[in-house]
């Protein structure tokens, strides 16, 4: 009988190809284990993505009955007979899917072609109501740099619920100071911006003949 030499290696074959096959093992772990990373990465960032924009587009509020227009005899105005709006009423209410926003957290501009809010000033609640200019009555003239908003009126809203959160159910009427340049036949924009969610465009003109009150079309 011939004896193994020393050199013959054909008694590895199965330990060589062993190895092998526990490396292809491995690197398909590895691949396998990268892969449902990536996927359930994706997953997330797609229930993310679905879950910002169901919340983006139920987060808003509606604009609710007519925009009045109010008229202050002592406001300055740069139309003749001192005819311009002093500030305007609108009424909010959310839309299908109840999600309360925080209105004090909410951006108003205006813009009528000459003069241009991009950003107008909270001046809070309780502001004397609806109809009622008196929270600016102490000034000369309306600001030409910048206006106000308030919360002029709540209704549906507990008595004991003092926060500036429009509820369901809950409406809401602001008012808005305009700028002196709102006289008659002057067609104007106001953007409600909320936190979260689709903004509200509101384009009114003013009538040429402009009373205490009217409703903006």
């Amino acid at each position: 009988m011939t004896a193994a030499h020393p050199d013959d290696e054909n008694g590895f074959t199965g330990l060589e190809a062993a190895i092998v096959l526990i490396a292809f093992v491995v690197v398909a772990a590895v691949f396998s284990y990268v892969a449902l990373g990536a996927g359930f990465f994706t997953s997330q960032t797609a229930q993310s993505t679905i879950h910002t924009g169901v919340q983006q587009s139920s987060s808003s509020f509606e604009l609710i009955g007519n925009v009045y227009g109010l008229q202050d005899d002592t406001w300055i105005c740069d139309g003749p007979n001192n005819d311009c709006l002093a500030y305007i009423n609108v009424t909010l209410g959310l839309t299908a899917g109840d999600t309360p926003i925080d209105i004090s957290q909410m951006v108003v501009s205006y813009n009528d072609g000459q003069s241009r809010w991009p950003n107008l000033t909270y001046s809070g609640e309780n502001c004397g109501g609806p109809l009622i200019s008196q929270v600016w009555h102490t000034d000369a003239a309306p600001s030409t740099t910048t206006g106000s908003w308030c919360i002029a009126q709540k209704i549906n809203n507990a008595s004991t619920d003092t926060s500036e959160i429009l509820n369901p159910n809950e409406q809401f009427i602001l008012a808005i100071q305009m700028p002196y340049t709102t006289t008659p036949n002057t067609q104007f924009t106001v953007v409600l911006m909320p936190p979260e969610g689709a903004a509200l465009t509101v384009t009114r003109t003013v009538p040429a003949s402009i009373t205490p009150v009217q409703i903006l079309y």
